[in-house]
């Protein structure tokens, strides 16, 4: 078992869930850039990936479709919520993403799901993330990568998928 196995399998570490989102250029590399960016970041350790989906975009409409993932990672001690959030941020910029209009087009959006199963309401870290029960291209791959997986507090995150009105045909999740 290498350092970095020893390091996942350690009390010592937190698992995190990301949501990975691009609807500008080429949207599954951009994905796929922006996972070797948080694999390169010292102390947290890679876990699962889901597959790419392709969903509609959420509030602004008249925009290109989304690819989406989820990313599992294992955080060490030395991160925290608002440092890992802060971290992201960082690499949205790294990465091209601009600002300007709330859900509008990015090249990039990294989202803070779960950490662990803390619980977090700041002006800069909610957890878990405020809207990821309303969102089927959020709790689908998040599912794909840990079918067990529950909101802090115990809630299975199944029970609120069921819950949402969506069709999946092929790797597009339809949302109305």
């Amino acid at each position: 078992m290498d350092s970095a196995d020893t390091a996942l399998h350690s009390e010592e570490t937190i698992p995190v869930y990301v949501s990975l989102g691009s609807n500008q250029g080429r949207r599954k590399q951009n994905l796929d850039q922006a996972v070797r960016c948080l694999a390169r970041e010292p102390g947290v350790f890679s876990g699962k990936l889901s597959k790419a989906y392709y969903t509609e975009p959420q509030g602004v409409k008249e925009q290109p479709w989304f690819a989406n993932q989820v990313l599992e990672v294992f955080c060490s001690r030395i991160w925290t919520p608002l440092s890992f959030v802060r971290q992201l941020l960082t690499i949205e910029k790294r990465l091209g993403r601009t600002r300007r209009e709330r859900w509008g087009p990015r090249v990039i959006d990294l989202d803070l799901l779960l950490w662990g199963d803390a619980t977090s309401l700041t002006p800069e870290v909610e957890i878990p993330h405020p809207r990821m029960a309303e969102r089927a291209f959020v709790l689908v791959p998040l599912l794909e990568i840990q079918p067990d997986i529950r909101f802090p507090g115990g809630r299975p995150v199944h029970e609120i998928c069921r819950q949402l009105d969506f069709t999946i045909v092929r790797d597009t999740i339809i949302q109305p």
